[in-house]
């Protein structure tokens, strides 16, 4: 293994976090709108739109993601092995995205296959581009706390994408498109595929790969495979990283029909009008004339805002107590806050804000360990076999994470129809059933806490814990210096 020096200069951790924003412009989308988007502006019903993200999820997560992974282990350029996958996806994922948010008039029959075709490309391509993307934070760095720290830069980056997302892209689709949300969204989605593509040129050009396996190191796909499937601390991840993303994709889809089927709207207007008046007053009309939407973009943004706070403990805590245990901790008190909103009544607006504002912060201290312990997961493979198949590895962080979105995403669509939701599409008058209301409940508390119990309980398991990642990194050093 080379061994070059292993500190991280500032601009190099920026440049790398730049093309998690931009992957997360996508992702973030694909979170928040993709059941909204399906049922409420492309027209599609609520149990289609959960057949399409279901099969189309599921084939990504277990077919697109290992394939890429073995690709990208065996890809060897002047560039490395991962940037040149950044460098050539850029562009191509950015079309991709604008032609799964795109709404051609076709039939029932040819949007149901245009949603699935457009939507199986763009999981391809965000495959190849953001495994290898995250695949390189394994290679750039053997420092254990440069890892951590390149890991807090990246996901203060995933956070302001997901401020845009989750904050204002729904007023600002609503603006551009002058009430048609069809129009507003392909407009949205047009500038967010330029910007990401620049974004992720920009990773490219100013990183560079420094863990380089030696030249005698070969490994069949075979060999790679049965020692990925003997590693129990890869397992319990890629299980772990499935939990976490049924709940981020289920809540995250379920906010929506939340604020527009639970939330009175009365006592919503109430408590956010003294904070639009105020950027109303300085001529910062971020949220527009709709109380709805604005709640629900402050509701989002007082979360983000926690959570790039929790962020900056990360680093933190994790050097001083392990990642795993600090992982635990955080996810454990920041899924009691999610469980939390099943008590609470429709005008009780201020404790909703106030738990997520909780739940922002004990989530965003685990953020970016989930991405760290990946890497260390490599680290434990080569260190057990002195074998280094990075990409393949963090493989599963992108099955997880396809997996869970997939499921996720297919749960709020069928799990909103079978409380009645009827689509709006075309219609702003629709009136919708008393039960829908207490699915939109179901849907942001007990059903996402589910899964985040699960995760907690399978690290317990997870035995990379501090001691042993000091051991690790000793012995890999030792061995890189030989």
């Amino acid at each position: 293994m080379n061994n070059q020096p292993q500190k991280i200069s500032v601009i190099e951790k920026v440049g790398y976090s730049l093309g998690d924003l931009a992957a997360n412009l996508v992702f973030q989308t694909l979170v928040t709108y993709l059941a909204y988007f399906y049922t409420d502006i492309y027209g599609l019903k609520a149990e289609d739109a959960s057949v399409i993200t279901l099969i189309v999820g599921l084939i990504a997560g277990f077919g697109f993601n290992p394939m890429i992974g073995a690709l990208a282990d065996r890809t060897s350029t002047k560039w490395g092995k991962f940037r040149p996958w950044i460098l050539f996806t850029a562009v191509p994922l950015g079309i991709a995205a604008l032609l799964a948010f795109s709404t051609p008039g076709f039939s029932y029959k040819g949007k149901m296959i245009y949603a699935a075709a457009t939507y199986s490309l763009l999981l391809l391509l965000y495959a190849a581009n953001n495994l290898p993307y995250a695949a390189l934070s394994g290679v750039i760095t053997g420092d254990m706390g440069e890892r951590n720290s390149i890991s807090s830069y990246r996901f203060v980056a995933v956070m302001f994408a997901q401020f845009f997302v989750q904050v204002f892209m729904l007023p600002i689709i609503l603006s551009v498109g002058h009430g048609d949300k069809a129009a507003g969204i392909e407009t949205v989605m047009t500038w967010l595929a330029v910007i990401g593509s620049v974004m992720l040129l920009i990773t490219f050009f100013t990183t560079k790969e420094r863990i380089i396996p030696k030249p005698e190191q070969k490994s069949t796909l075979k060999e790679d495979l049965k020692d990925i499937f003997q590693n129990r601390p890869w397992i319990i991840m890629l299980t772990v990283t499935a939990f976490i993303f049924i709940t981020l994709a289920m809540k995250g889809g379920a906010y929506v029909y939340y604020f527009n089927n639970y939330v009175d709207e009365t006592s919503l207007k109430s408590f956010i009008s003294p904070i639009t008046s105020f950027f109303n007053s300085i001529g910062m009309n971020f949220f527009g004339e709709d109380p709805k939407s604005a709640g629900f973009g402050l509701f989002n943004a007082g979360g983000i805002i926690m959570m790039i706070i929790g962020i900056t403990f990360s680093k933190r805590f994790a050097d001083k107590y392990g990642k795993r245990d600090t992982f635990i901790a955080s996810l454990f008190i920041s899924t009691l806050f999610v469980l939390f909103f099943i008590f609470y009544p429709p005008k009780a607006v201020g404790i909703m804000f106030l738990s997520q504002i909780l739940h922002g912060f004990f989530y965003g201290i685990s953020t970016p360990l989930l991405w760290a312990m990946i890497a260390d997961v490599a680290d434990y493979s080569e260190w057990k076999n002195n074998r280094r198949a990075t990409a393949i590895i963090f493989s599963a962080m992108m099955v997880g994470l396809k997996v869970g979105l997939s499921i996720g995403s297919s749960l709020v669509a069928l799990i909103i129809g079978k409380y009645g939701y009827i689509s709006t599409e075309g219609s702003v008058n629709v009136v919708q059933p008393e039960t829908v209301a207490a699915g939109a409940k179901m849907l942001v508390s007990v059903f996402p806490s589910i899964p985040f119990f699960i995760a907690c309980g399978l690290l317990l398991f997870y035995k990379i814990n501090k001691k042993m990642e000091v051991q690790i990194e000793k012995d890999l050093a030792e061995r890189r210096k030989q």
